[in-house]
């Protein structure tokens, strides 16, 4: 099974990237977009037989791919 773990900093957070990225698309004349967030995409793969499949991934989240304090995740 393959499951995918978007992760994000918080929106209470200053994220430059998505500021640079929103910026250099109004510089294209792509005006139309604004709050833009840039995340990170972890897919990995679990067996199917994996029993608690939730539990397994908020561990896996918390003890190393998301720094709680400044960042979030939504399981996809």
């Amino acid at each position: 099974m393959r499951a995918k773990i978007l992760i994000r900093l918080k929106k209470q957070i200053l994220e430059p990237q998505g500021k640079n990225i929103e910026e250099s698309l109004n510089n294209l004349g792509f005006d139309k977009c604004s709050n833009i967030r840039q995340g990170k995409l972890i897919e990995l793969d679990l067996p199917e037989n994996l029993e608690d499949r939730d539990s397994y991934i908020k561990e896996i989240c918390n003890k190393l791919l998301v720094n709680s304090i400044i960042e979030e995740y939504e399981v996809l």
